[in-house]
């Protein structure tokens, strides 16, 4: 059993199915860009960092008087 879909790449239909080697994408060619996003760091989750992030085990307000230890 198969279904269309469209390409995560280009938006063309193909099918999901196992007959397609490239799913979800419709060719080799699709897939090899969509890797080189990956790779390149294209795609990229949107955050705002945070004070937890860089954890010192100091409340924030203390923070701006600490010396940087050495």
């Amino acid at each position: 059993m198969s279904r269309k879909i469209d390409c995560p790449q280009c938006g063309k239909p193909t099918e999901y199915s196992t007959d397609n080697a490239y799913r979800p994408f419709c060719s080799k060619r699709c897939r090899l860009i969509d890797l080189g996003e990956w790779a390149s760091e294209g795609y990229q989750i949107p955050a705002e960092p945070s004070l937890d992030d860089y954890s010192t085990g100091l409340e924030p307000e203390e923070q701006a008087f600490t010396p940087t230890r050495h």
